[in-house]
């Protein structure tokens, strides 16, 4: 094996660690050890294990992101599953250069050499991006999106771009015009539901470290439930949405997936924050934890109180086998020191029909073709409609949109307005109402099932899908919610349980998951993904 890291460097190396610039990154040793199997260290692999054994001189990044790409290319498109949709096919010379720096005695960024899956909606300068329309084939914008170029910039590699629903419309299934079907990795003839469901396919079969989702309504928190990944959708306004392809901007939310609670820490720590180009970032500038992986705490449900938010949480209307893993996870729970109590939102039903959606992806589409430049195909999505660029899973709701937003302007421009987030009476009423109705109760967070039924078959996604409970309440106040493995039903369908809380507790929302992930281990990888030769 090249050995990259020279006697001065290596010391170097050393140094910094022993000074805490590299804490974060947790090495655990300076010195070579034996090479080791590249193609056997990426499967199931943390950020931390990758970079450990770049650091001991057991692998180089090269090795690394050339060990994904080849099971990319074993595993992608042998097995129907269909996540990927566009390979970096700079990739390796990144991976050369941060080999490069390595040696030359530089400190590596937080998340050096983490090769990640980004959704297709969100903005790379060097790959298309589509936002799963066919109209957009081959666009390439201008920028990266903010989250994109954060992630760069701490040192992770783009590896690959991923499948979606079309213009992110779907919670139940991952159909594009432009790159057609994802399945799921644990069961081939299932919907990974929608719309990051190439994402999280992808990241479950170990073609990257971890990966960049979006969630409107589910689409972050649904494929990880369904992939048996960790997922978090942050408070509305502490991360940037900036270059991803919108579908509704007062609850777009991006940021990341991955196979554990860690490494989706990891990566936030990177991507959140303010942003002068998203106005939404306004509002969290200052509340954005220092570290996120300091909440990472195997104890942390010690003596905290658990509300089971029950309109999500009923046998009534679950599949038993989802309901008997939340059972489960209830005793887990206790067993790890939380009190776990019954929980209502006061008015949650009236409040949740006082219109709380503003139709808005005409304009929000309009802002971000003009973002492209005089490169942009078109100026109105709604152009599609006459050129036929688009797949039939989403001509219903074109033409309803084409019909309800007859003008391309701002939704509290309307005769009847409907106002952002910030100034929208039914929404902030929502969320004093969650806010209130968790103080009178004494809790630290709610629970409930992600989903309450196992993924739909693929050729049933739209007929079968019931039991997302990750649409409504969470996007329509504006809350933070993390998923986390919760076990599987029917042998090998994953099953998730979602964690809310008050705004900016993501850090709160870490640890609870985390505990309960180390405490339980219920992530297994999906089967027909092995170690490539074995």
């Amino acid at each position: 094996m090249k050995n990259f890291l020279n006697n001065e460097s290596a010391a170097r190396t050393c140094s910094l660690i022993i000074l805490g610039f590299l804490a974060a990154i947790s090495f655990t040793a300076c010195t070579q050890t034996p090479p080791i199997d590249p193609n056997e260290l990426v499967v199931e692999a943390s950020i931390a294990e990758l970079q450990s054994a770049i650091i001991d001189g057991r692998i180089t990044c090269r090795e690394v992101v050339q060990a994904y790409l080849d099971r990319i290319e074993a595993y992608d498109r042998s097995t129907g599953l269909n996540a990927i949709t566009e390979l970096n096919p700079r990739a390796l010379q990144r991976a050369d250069s941060l080999d490069q720096a390595l040696a030359a005695g530089e400190t590596p960024g937080p998340l050096f050499c983490a090769p990640l899956l980004v959704k297709d909606n969100f903005d790379t300068y060097d790959l298309p991006t589509t936002g799963g329309s066919i109209a957009l084939a081959g666009s390439i914008p201008p920028d990266d999106a903010f989250m994109v170029r954060r992630i760069r910039e701490a040192g992770a590699i783009v590896i690959a771009k991923t499948n979606m629903a079309e213009w992110a419309f779907s919670p139940r299934q991952t159909v594009s015009s432009s790159y057609d079907t994802t399945a799921n990795a644990y069961a081939p003839d299932r919907t990974p539901a929608g719309s990051s469901g190439g994402t999280a396919s992808g990241v479950a079969a170990s073609f990257g470290v971890a990966g960049l989702g979006s969630d409107t309504g589910n689409s972050i928190r649904g494929p990880s439930s369904h992939l048996s990944l960790a997922g978090i959708r942050s408070t509305i306004g502490l991360t940037s949405r900036d270059g991803v392809i919108p579908l509704a901007f007062d609850r777009d939310i991006a940021g990341p997936m991955a196979r554990s609670v860690e490494d989706v820490a990891r990566i936030f720590n990177v991507v959140a924050g303010y942003d002068p180009a998203d106005p939404y970032t306004e509002a969290g500038k200052d509340l954005k934890e220092n570290d996120y992986t300091s909440f990472l705490d195997p104890e942390a449900l010690k003596g905290k109180r658990l509300g089971v938010l029950n309109v999500f949480a009923d046998p009534e209307r679950s599949d038993s086998m989802v309901y008997a893993r939340f059972e489960d996870a209830l005793q887990d729970l206790r067993e790890q020191g939380a009190e776990i109590v019954d929980f209502e939102i006061d008015n949650m039903r009236e409040l949740m029909r006082a219109g709380l959606w503003c139709g808005r992806f005409r304009y929000d589409m309009h802002n971000y073709l003009l973002s492209l430049g005089a490169d942009a195909p078109m100026q109105d999505v709604m152009e599609v409609l006459q050129t036929g660029e688009y797949g039939p899973d989403v001509e219903g709701s074109l033409r309803s949109i084409s019909e309800a937003e007859t003008e391309i302007i701002h939704p509290a421009e309307r005769a009847e307005p409907c106002p952002d987030f910030a100034d929208h009476p039914g929404r902030q009423a929502l969320l004093s109402a969650v806010v209130r109705s968790m103080d009178e109760a004494g809790i630290d967070a709610f629970i409930f099932p992600s989903w309450s039924y196992p993924p739909a078959p693929l050729t049933r996604a739209n007929e079968e899908y019931r039991g997302d409970n990750s649409q409504g309440l969470i996007p329509a106040a504006g809350l933070p919610a993390i998923t986390v493995p919760m076990g599987f039903t029917y042998e090998d369908l994953p099953a998730g349980l979602q964690i809310a809380g008050r705004p900016y507790s993501e850090g709160l929302l870490f640890g609870l998951a985390y505990a309960y992930e180390q405490g339980t281990q219920h992530r297994r990888p999906p089967k027909g993904f092995s170690v490539i030769g074995k």
